[in-house]
């Protein structure tokens, strides 16, 4: 019987499942309030990140799948639809349990990078810091949803209320609408995250020009990833 790998754990029925990717593998996630800068960003970070020779895969969580897209729809833009804070919450999991089984997993299992605009931490503070959820609770429905497959670094985009509402110019979604009160508590969740994973989160000044916000970015990836380097 072949021997299990070290980072190999037993699921029922006798599957193996991996809970890291192989080294060559690697996921990033970049998150941040509505308004700090993150699809102005992700876009160059991809074009950066494919220059430098790695196949990146990239995905948006909720969505990115046929499951995940519709449950974005619910989430974000049907207003008749009224979710209790732990639905709304256990919705963004189911999502992101599908993103991950279809998407992550199979992108991570051929060597390749991922790159994923939101992930478990927006979960966190949205429905947690936020909306007044237990944020321990979240990380360990998180935990089953995503089968223990976290990023490898998480590039957090910090911006002003100000600065953040100045950039929606579009129309705002449910979540964006939900007044500033909230989405200072936003800020602050995230933040406060940040200084609680250090070695996971990388805190950026997202005020900055796009280009300037962009290098900062990439510093942080290459501070990160000593192959890149």
């Amino acid at each position: 019987m072949r021997p299990l790998a070290r980072n190999a754990r037993i699921l029922t029925g006798g599957d193996v499942m991996t809970t890291h990717p192989p080294a060559a593998a690697r996921f990033i996630s970049v998150d941040g309030m509505d308004g700090a800068g993150k699809s102005s960003q992700i876009g160059p970070l991809v074009e950066w990140l494919r220059g430098t020779g790695r196949r990146v895969v990239t995905c948006r969580d909720p969505g990115s799948t046929a499951a995940g897209d519709a449950i974005r729809g619910i989430l974000l833009d049907r207003y008749d639809v009224r979710l209790d804070a732990n639905a709304e919450m256990l919705l963004y999991m189911a999502a992101r349990a599908q993103l991950v089984a279809e998407v992550i997993r199979p992108a991570l299992g051929r060597g390749d990078w991922v790159v994923s605009d939101r992930y478990l931490l927006a979960n966190v503070v949205y429905q947690g810091h936020a909306g007044g959820l237990d944020p321990e609770t979240i990380r360990r429905v998180g935990t089953v949803a995503t089968g223990g497959l976290e990023p490898d670094l998480v590039l957090l985009l910090d911006v002003d209320l100000e600065t953040a509402t100045r950039r929606l110019s579009r129309p705002l979604d449910k979540l964006e609408n939900r007044g500033d009160d909230y989405r200072r508590r936003l800020r602050e969740g995230y933040r406060d995250e940040a200084a609680r994973q250090p070695g996971r989160i990388a805190l950026i000044d997202g005020t900055a020009g796009v280009d300037e916000v962009a290098a900062r970015l990439r510093e942080a990836v290459l501070s990160r990833f000593a192959e890149l380097r």
